[in-house]
């Protein structure tokens, strides 16, 4: 019975565990800085800077899907939360996007433990044999480094009028190459603008 139980607390216990973990690796944080003296109740509508300067006659258009992903992203989401629109003729917001994609190193402290095992004990008093079960064990840790790609979105807002920058969000994660997926993008961005709460600007 004792041995029945230990090993469902083990098993139930790394259940658990695996779950806080899961949980802790997902999603990302976002960092934000804006200008205590801009009043964003009068923004209501917003444009797209270009990149470069060079708008249609741009000859560098390798990225322009993921440009287009990304304005998407932010459009919906600014839309959404903040009720702004899009427009072409006299903003009230300049937008304006970087990214950056640049190598590094991933540092991980994983916990070890051994395995449970049992061993078969006999008893010469009673002349049978009895199984002794002994739980996983705690043995210290196990640190790990490995090369990845690290990619940081920044949205940046600047007002028509002053061209002050009056808001700034990023975030910083892995990613699986040098041009972000469209899914990467997506978290990126809703995670920045979780925290682009206008009625407390």
């Amino acid at each position: 019975m004792k041995k029945n139980l230990n090993a469902g607390n083990y098993r139930k216990w790394s259940g658990y565990l695996g779950i806080v973990f899961l949980l802790a690796s997902c999603g990302t944080t976002a960092h934000i800085e804006k200008d205590d003296n801009a009043d964003f109740s009068r923004y209501k509508t917003f444009a797209w800077l270009d990149k470069d300067g060079e708008g249609r006659f741009d000859k560098n258009r390798a990225n322009d899907l993921s440009e287009l992903r990304i304005r998407e992203a932010v459009n919906k989401e600014l839309e959404k939360s903040a009720g702004w629109k899009e427009v072409k003729n006299r903003p009230d917001v300049l937008l304006t996007y970087d990214v950056l994609v640049e190598k590094g190193i991933k540092q991980s402290t994983n916990p070890v433990y051994s395995r449970p095992y049992s061993r078969l004990i006999y008893n010469p008093y009673t002349r049978r044999y009895t199984t002794i079960y002994y739980p996983s064990q705690f043995m210290g840790y196990e640190r790990d480094e490995r090369p990845i790609r690290e990619g940081t979105v920044t949205i940046s807002m600047i007002d028509a009028r002053t061209d002050k920058t009056v808001w700034q969000g990023w975030t910083t994660d892995e990613v699986n190459s040098k041009n972000l997926t469209s899914r990467e993008i997506q978290m990126a961005v809703r995670s920045i603008f979780k925290k682009f709460d206008v009625a407390k600007n």
